[in-house]
């Protein structure tokens, strides 16, 4: 089945209406759907409800959506590099739902998997665990967490063809993956677009059954949240 979206990513946020729920893919500004989150900020839905593991930056990334006014909910584990999320949480503009990196990815995988919660000790004794299920299991506390699903996830892939199959490129693998799995609908954006039986089925990592719709993104900026080199060497004399 071709999944091609004419239109691109104005195209495939056309349905997304407000109060909507997004997984949004990527780690820090690694592997985020530029495209797409370019397009939800230019069509200015609003109340959204996103699922990451963090707020990108006022320039990148979710950032924008939160300095718009467009987020209502975050539901992450780190939002230290944008000075928007900041402020609107401290201003009781943003509600947040603070969960452990691990836990997170775990929630999101329950979710694509059917699965109904689990326990974990991660977070036991903290705020992240208030008003939550706790149990002792063969004498160790645990907490229950529920899984996570959205309307939507908007993932972000290396390569991929036209029936959805997608590849990630090293890192960039990151909460794609197992976001593809716990959207209702899921959009990717791939850098490069190839037709059936151009990949190699060893090497797909997402199964195109997963994905709604696909387009190649037109450009990517690829920045770095916090760029840190070494000091140079003088050159010797």
């Amino acid at each position: 089945m071709d999944k091609i979206l004419d239109g691109g990513a104005v195209a495939a946020v056309e349905d997304v209406r407000d109060g909507a729920s997004i997984l949004i893919g990527g780690f820090g500004l690694c592997g985020i759907p530029e495209n797409l989150l370019a397009a939800l900020r230019r069509k200015g839905v609003g109340n959204l409800t996103l699922i990451a593991n963090n707020s990108g930056t006022d320039e990148h990334g979710i950032g924008p959506l939160i300095k718009n006014g467009q987020v209502k909910k975050m539901i992450m584990s780190y939002g230290g590099e944008c000075k928007a999320f900041e402020e609107r949480v401290l201003g009781g503009k943003l509600d947040v739902e603070w969960t452990p990196q691990g836990t997170l990815a775990e929630r999101i995988r329950a979710g694509g998997a059917g699965i109904g919660g689990f326990f974990t000790p991660t977070g036991y004794g903290t705020l992240a665990a208030k008003d939550k299920e706790t149990r002792v299991i063969d004498g160790k506390p645990f907490v229950f967490e529920r899984p996570l699903v959205a309307d939507f996830a908007f993932i972000k892939a290396w390569k991929g063809d036209s029936h959805g199959n997608l590849v990630y490129r090293k890192t960039s693998r990151n909460f794609n993956q197992v976001m593809a799995t716990a959207g209702k609908t899921v959009v990717a954006e791939v850098e490069t677009l190839v037709k059936p039986g151009a990949l190699d089925g060893d090497v797909v990592h997402t199964p195109g059954l997963y994905v709604d719709r696909i387009f190649q993104g037109p450009s990517y900026v690829k920045p770095i949240e916090k760029r840190t080199v070494r000091p140079r060497e003088e050159a010797s004399r």
